[in-house]
């Protein structure tokens, strides 16, 4: 193999090129003027924020092995130490610590909190003398967790962890793809608390490691320095239009680039772009592969990021910020207190206070039709609910996330494995990104990592 193009320049095209690197000649099309997908850092006030995801994933190695290997490794940070914080029923209220996305190992602990009424968390606690066969079938979470716990642990507790990481709902996500410790542990049978505390006991190192980390100066930050680092020749503001299978296994790429259409031969490519963009490109080579990839439904969010000055605002919360159970019928699924969250940012600009507000979910986008000053002001009202009469802030901005985050519904393995099974048949062809195992930076950099596997190790 002499040549790869990869199409798509997010963290997961650049992370294949970085494995590629040495290997061949790497070409990477990305259609923005900018590579970085949804690692991406703007600025407000004239200070860095990130404007897509604000850390990495520290409890698996990908993302951060990555960071260190192309000279980030002294910019890797912790965040803040602060409880994960529910804002529900009129306050902002701490879950507990010893929980494992939302669900608590110890559901007594939640007595006094707020959280859940007292017929709640006896019937969290009824869990572990129900009886459990082991789990056959993938299912939803909430269909799988609501048997075990009740509706309240699951509206109040797992679906806003779920909504700050996949925007998605419990009784759509998939249990095996979204949770898949739980899943793990539902197909051995038995109740789920005596095994969730077996395995925080069994798995609590003496110094348990930072789940998350950032990176100062902004996630941004990581997929400029793999594209620097990696060695490939990198072409913004060009989309990739069609695939063409040629003799011997290699592939013609055709592409619009803003000085017209641009044509490419290559041994092997990567699609490392959304599903379904992968759908379109593979409709002609693979009508399976285009079926199944056009089926995962996809989420949109937008983000308002606001800037506070501190000595203007009338109050400014303290925290790393909050989840929203959507069951309260808030516009606001989760903040972050990003002044507070990153030490690096409020050293950079101790006189602002910047937070993100965060919103929309998998079924809810009329709510983000709405013009940006209306969600900024929608925002702002909430946080006043939420936090305190903060004041107005001195700048505000709206990022959209159209069709962001792909939603993994029940069934969801099986159906990447037959795109898998699809592709495989395509010589000189991968796929990786966010569709496939994981939504996360980790997650992502882990899938590119076995495209470019793939590739290196065909016959």
């Amino acid at each position: 193999m002499r040549s790869v193009i990869v199409i798509g320049g997010g963290i997961s095209g650049l992370a294949a090129a970085w494995q590629l690197r040495g290997h061949a000649d790497v070409t990477v099309l990305e259609s923005h003027t900018k590579v970085g997908g949804k690692l991406r850092t703007g600025t407000i006030a004239g200070i860095a924020v990130d404007e897509g995801a604000e850390s990495l994933m520290a409890l698996r190695p990908e993302a951060v092995e990555l960071a260190a290997a192309v000279g980030l490794g002294d910019a890797l940070c912790d965040p803040a130490k602060a409880p994960t914080t529910i804002w529900t029923d009129g306050g902002l209220r701490p879950l507990p610590p010893g929980h494992v996305m939302g669900i608590p190992t110890d559901p007594a602990a939640l007595t006094g909190a707020g959280l859940l009424s007292p017929e709640g968390i006896a019937r969290a606690m009824a869990e572990e003398t129900l009886p459990a066969t082991p789990l056959a079938e993938d299912c939803s979470v909430a269909q799988y967790l609501t048997a075990r716990f009740g509706r309240e642990t699951v509206d109040r507790l797992v679906e806003p962890l779920l909504g700050g990481v996949y925007a998605g709902r419990a009784d759509r996500l998939s249990l095996r793809a979204a949770m898949p410790r739980i899943a793990a542990l539902a197909e051995q049978g038995g109740p789920l608390l005596p095994a969730l505390r077996r395995m925080r006991a069994a798995g609590a190192p003496r110094s348990a490691p930072v789940a998350v980390q950032g990176v100062a100066g902004g996630t941004g930050r990581l997929p400029r320095a793999v594209a620097e680092a990696c060695g490939a020749r990198v072409l913004t503001a060009t989309t990739a239009r069609s695939l063409h299978r040629l003799p011997g296994d290699r592939w013609r790429v055709s592409a619009m680039t803003g000085d017209g259409p641009l044509t490419m031969e290559s041994d092997a490519v990567v699609l490392a772009v959304p599903a379904y963009e992968a759908a379109q490109l593979l409709r002609p080579h693979s009508p399976l592969a285009e079926e199944e990839l056009s089926a995962i439904p996809h989420a949109s969010t937008a983000v308002v990021t606001m800037a506070f000055s501190r000595s203007r605002a009338h109050f400014l919360p303290t925290g790393n910020g909050f989840l929203v159970p959507p069951v309260d019928g808030h516009l606001l699924k989760a903040a972050s207190f990003l002044s507070n969250k990153w030490p690096w940012l409020h050293a950079s600009a101790p006189e602002t206070f910047v937070l993100r507000a965060s919103m929309g979910r998998a079924g809810e986008e009329s709510a983000l039709a709405r013009p940006d000053r209306h969600l900024i002001r929608a925002a702002i009202a909430e946080l006043h609910r939420a936090v305190g009469p903060m004041g107005e802030p001195v700048a505000a901005r709206v990022t959209r996330w159209d069709h962001g985050l792909p939603q993994y519904a029940v069934g969801h393995h099986a159906r990447v494995s037959r795109i898998r099974e699809a592709t495989s048949k395509l010589p000189g062809l991968a796929v990786c990104g966010a569709a496939y195992e994981g939504v996360g930076v980790a997650a992502c950099v882990a899938t590119a990592r076995t495209a470019a596997r793939h590739l290196l190790t065909r016959p």
